[in-house]
């Protein structure tokens, strides 16, 4: 790797924000705007635990993937296939598998067909997948051109459902939220008494799909390495930036091996000043941001939606909630919710397309190196190869007629908890083995990883039996 580089200093708190809020911005279509909320108007807020938990839990693991990409100026996955032979098509594949489903964008313009008129959607979902590939084409580097969207979409929406939320919520939600967190339910049909943490006739396979997107969730808590290292923090300081497809750079042919750091004193203590910082941007943006989003979410769900979905198919529950804010306060009240709904769905599907072009063209241009024995690759155009890919096999289920929104999600999610078992493992057991130990997490923190990866294992194996015993 050359001369061994020094690390860099810190910059102003202001400028760190950024990767989070992708990151935070990839879950809002999944577990914050459908999942829990579905679930919480299904059975109510006794299951708000899971939603603390789960975001808890990937707080947690973001910030040892953020620690590789900070110490080696590179994604994870550059460093685990140095490891594992088989890792680059496991995250391949495992990935397209996850997230190709398109059940975000069909949730999207189930929503947008509504407000519009339309019996159909799927035609709608076809035309804003190639919305969004247009838009990723055209930036001129494409991490700048998400961070700018993402943080529109977030500053907008989130202040917008937090004004809804307050208005329309009562002090008896208030305190169901609350009594949520630590799993106390209200009484159900099924459950005069009420329930602790798991109501009776809650769907495993639902509950583990909203567990995991509690989040980003899946292979995507990965990309939070990519874009650590595309905005330079840490030694992704010496790192290059991909640029838009349409774009002329120097830049085309990149180098995806980070920098090696010289681990000096002055080293160590930058990379410290560094970790605090990031942990600070992580746990402010990620988490506090996130569980406020999400609480809200499922408090408004609560407020319109509990109790008066019975029978209502798939993503209804929505378009309940729109009708009771349009009763309760006004008709736009209730259209511009289901617009804020339709967009921030709109702008999940963009990350997620993204992020998972990232994964798969990085990993695909791993072994495309290993292969012809060379140091740098023109990872643009493998990126939207990838990205072009997903469009088409979207349109074609839509095609085909796969097209309920829950469902696809729910299928998604469940590959993706998986996923996300396998990738604890690897990149905590590559953290331990490859960084110095003046640099590695400290026990408390690796036994807390141990208790995630416990409990996705033992909560996939679980699941699956479950669904798979169905069939026999």
């Amino acid at each position: 790797m050359g001369v061994k580089k020094p690390f860099p200093k810190t910059i102003p708190f202001k400028k760190l924000l950024g990767p989070s809020f992708i990151i935070l911005a990839l879950g809002l279509g999944s577990g914050e705007v459908i999942l829990w909320p579905f679930l919480v108007a299904t059975f109510g807020l006794g299951i708000a635990w899971g939603a603390l938990l789960g975001i808890t839990f990937q707080y947690f693991m973001n910030m040892e993937i953020e620690r590789y990409a900070l110490v080696k100026g590179e994604s994870v996955f550059v460093g685990l296939n140095r490891k594992f032979r088989y890792a680059a098509p496991w995250f391949i594949v495992s990935t397209f598998l996850g997230f190709g489903i398109p059940g975000i964008i069909a949730a999207s313009s189930k929503v947008t067909s509504h407000l519009l008129g339309f019996n159909e959607h799927k035609w709608l979902a076809i035309g804003f997948l190639f919305i969004i590939g247009g838009i990723l084409s055209l930036g001129k580097t494409v991490y700048g051109m998400m961070e700018k969207i993402t943080k529109t979409v977030l500053l907008i929406g989130a202040p917008f459902i937090f004004f809804l939320t307050i208005i329309l919520a009562s002090k008896s939600g208030w305190i169901a939220l609350v009594k949520g967190f630590i799993g106390i339910g209200e009484s159900l049909v099924t459950q005069p008494e009420g329930f602790l943490f798991f109501p009776m006739g809650i769907s495993l396979a639902a509950f583990l799909a909203a567990f995991a997107y509690a989040g980003a969730g899946g292979n995507l808590n990965l990309t939070q390495s990519i874009y650590v290292k595309e905005k330079g923090y840490g030694m992704g300081k010496y790192s290059q930036r991909m640029a838009g497809l349409f774009r002329k750079t120097s830049f085309k042919s990149l180098r995806l091996e980070g920098e090696e750091c010289d681990f000096s004193n002055k080293s160590i203590s930058n990379f410290r000043k560094w970790w605090r910082l990031v942990s600070a941007e992580h746990l402010i943006v990620f988490w506090f941001i996130g569980l406020v989003t999400m609480s809200l979410l499922m408090l408004l769900s609560y407020s319109s939606a509990f109790g008066k979905v019975s029978g209502v198919a798939d993503i209804g529950f929505v378009i309940t909630e729109g009708t009771f804010i349009s009763n309760n306060l006004s008709p736009i009240f209730g259209i511009l919710f289901l617009v804020a709904v339709a967009i921030m769905l709109f702008q999940t599907q963009l990350g997620v397309l993204d992020s998972t072009s990232r994964i798969m063209a990085e990993n695909f241009s791993l072994k495309k190196m290993e292969a012809k024995k060379e140091s740098k690759i023109n990872l643009s155009k493998i990126y939207y190869t990838f990205l072009w890919a997903q469009i088409v096999f979207g349109t074609v289920l839509f095609l085909a007629d796969f097209k309920q929104p829950l469902t696809l999600i729910v299928v998604g999610a469940v590959i993706n908890a998986v996923a996300m078992f396998v990738h604890l493992g690897l990149v905590n057991w590559m953290n331990h083995k490859v960084l110095p130990k003046e640099v590695q997490a400290p026990l408390w923190r690796k036994a807390i990883i141990a208790v995630i990866f416990l409990f996705f294992g033992v909560f996939s194996v679980i699941t699956i039996y479950t669904q798979v015993s169905k069939f026999f």
